[in-house]
């Protein structure tokens, strides 16, 4: 059992990466990021998820948590066409500092609701990390939207597992292995359709999308280095990194500025949506999704994300994706797919090593897992 839950642990900490928060502290047995990518198109992770029984298929537990993975799937898709309503009223500065400030403020309401310690450790890296995730990933995709369709953008964004796959190849001596080779390739393939380059329709707005998903995954890593330094907590880590990202936002908005948002109703709303169901609710219900599910389910739930991303923005915004683009958004989310199930099948491997009290390297016979005999 204790092999189970280390794997666990490993996905949902490289899950918890995603977001500038961390876990409870790692194992031994926790996978590299290169086997651990099926959450990372989520947003956290939780260190309840580590040391949880996962009840089994039918049991209250197990379908309350498939509701909450859908309805969290629709607060994060909505969040898409939301955040692009709400750049008609505000600068892209402004409202990205508004709604990581005010994020990270009710996250700390939140902490001690819930027991959270509140005071900050590793506050250097916890900075880096505030930088790689709040202020280059929500500034960038923010600046992305104010030009480009908020379909587009999420699927752009949601190419971040696989520049996280090509970072922890070169920066963690993660190699890339089977499917996850294909699935990078099917996402390299399906961004050039999507930014067109032999045109460059849309202008930089889709570059820039592409450079928040990949300071997303520069995030991940500096998560990586810091779980392996020090015993963080999620909720801490991720309000103080918001918070201390944010304080660059504030700079740029105040550089960057041309005057005040426009307070309306609309605008009021969409800046509560996203703080209010797009952070805070958002996090609690992704922590009981963690508890409550193997973290390769969890993260296959999050693929519907930028799907609905896509579908409310077509609905609601009027944003019909070209051939071209239809086919890019359909290879990148088929590459998100056989992610998640790369990683499904990797965990489904280290439970049957962890059960037979085998190495990874041997297989049940005793040989060499190379070796022919």
């Amino acid at each position: 059992m204790e092999g189970k839950a280390a794997g666990a642990r490993g996905a949902a900490a490289v899950a918890a990466a995603t977001v500038g928060g961390d876990l409870a502290p790692g194992t031994a047995a926790e996978p590299p990021i290169s086997e651990t990518t099926a959450s990372v198109a989520a947003a956290a992770g939780s260190g309840a998820a580590g040391g949880a029984t996962v009840p089994k298929p039918g049991a209250p537990n197990y379908r309350w948590a498939v509701v909450a993975l859908f309805f969290l799937a629709l607060i994060w898709g909505y969040a898409w066409v939301v955040m692009k309503i709400a750049l008609d009223y505000a600068e892209p500065f402004t409202f990205a500092a508004m709604r990581t400030f005010f994020g990270a403020v009710a996250l700390f309401m939140v902490m001690p609701l819930l027991r959270r310690p509140v005071r900050p450790k590793a506050i250097r890296l916890t900075a880096l990390l505030g930088v790689m995730q709040t202020t280059g990933f929500v500034g960038l995709l923010t600046l992305a939207l104010v030009n480009g369709g908020a379909g587009k953008t999420s699927i752009l964004t949601y190419t971040m597992p696989f520049w996280l796959l090509l970072m922890a190849w070169v920066f963690l001596a993660e190699r890339l292995r089977g499917f996850q080779w294909v699935a990078v390739g099917l996402a390299l393939c399906g961004m050039i359709l999507l930014l067109t380059p032999w045109r460059f329709e849309g202008g930089w707005s889709g570059v820039m999308a592409v450079g928040g998903a990949l300071f997303w995954a520069g995030s991940a890593i500096v998560a990586k280095i810091l779980r392996k330094r020090h015993e963080v907590d999620l909720f801490s880590m991720t309000a103080w990194q918001m918070l201390l990202g944010s304080l660059l936002l504030i700079v740029f908005a105040a550089i960057a500025w041309s005057g005040p948002p426009v307070w309306t109703g609309t605008f009021i709303a969409a800046l509560v949506y996203v703080v209010i169901l797009g952070n805070t609710v958002a996090w609690l219900l992704w922590l009981y999704i963690l508890h409550a599910l193997p973290a390769g389910t969890a993260g296959l739930g999050t693929l519907l994300t930028p799907v609905i991303g896509i579908v409310a923005a077509w609905i609601q915004l009027g944003e019909r994706p070209t051939l071209s683009e239809g086919l890019g958004m359909i290879a990148i989310v088929s590459a998100l797919l056989l992610t998640v199930l790369w990683e499904i099948m990797s965990a489904r491997k280290r439970r049957a090593v962890a059960y037979q009290g085998l190495d990874p390297g041997e297989t049940p016979s005793g040989s060499p897992s190379g070796s022919s005999t």
